[in-house]
């Protein structure tokens, strides 16, 4: 089995791992660097919840292999934080109520996030869209909708200070 050092940074630190060549960046995240907040659900691209920001955009880090990161940024839920400090999206869900199990919870984030980021006022059907690839099968969707809609102003709130 061949293995392979790639240099990735994760949360904004630089990581050097020695990854073998069928390890997928989830089992990457969770195994080698105890990056536990990236969950393992399906392992099929479709429930969502390994949801991590590569180079800025969301994938379903099950689906992409840790070779691949080598010279990439990824954010996951752990990074969202920000000097002790919780990021809009992760304020609003637990202000609406929009968490039960939890176990979606970072993939919707982090979902959450990459819509804010690229449409800082997005409509209700766009968060919706943007969160069609993380399955939920506790809240329903309409706290987290709306979680997500205060998330976005609460952003734009702060780009304006």
């Amino acid at each position: 089995m061949a293995q392979h050092a790639i240099t990735l940074t994760i949360n904004g630190e630089w990581e050097q791992v020695v990854v073998p060549s069928q390890m997928t960046l989830l089992q990457m995240l969770r195994e080698k660097l105890a990056r536990t907040g990236t969950k393992n659900g399906c392992m099929a691209g479709e429930c969502g919840a390994c949801t991590v920001l590569l180079n800025g955009e969301p994938v379903n880090s099950c689906m992409v292999l840790a070779v691949e990161c080598d010279g990439m940024h990824i954010v996951t839920v752990e990074g969202l934080m920000q000097d002790g400090v919780l990021d809009p999206v992760q304020h609003t869900i637990i202000e609406h109520g929009g968490v039960q199990c939890g176990f979606c919870t970072p993939g919707i984030l982090i979902s959450a996030r990459a819509l804010i980021d690229r449409n800082p006022d997005p409509s209700e059907d766009e968060i919706r869209e943007a969160l069609v690839g993380n399955l939920c099968r506790c809240t329903g969707y309409l706290r987290i909708v709306d979680a997500v809609k205060d998330a976005a102003a609460l952003s734009r709130q702060a780009a304006t200070l």
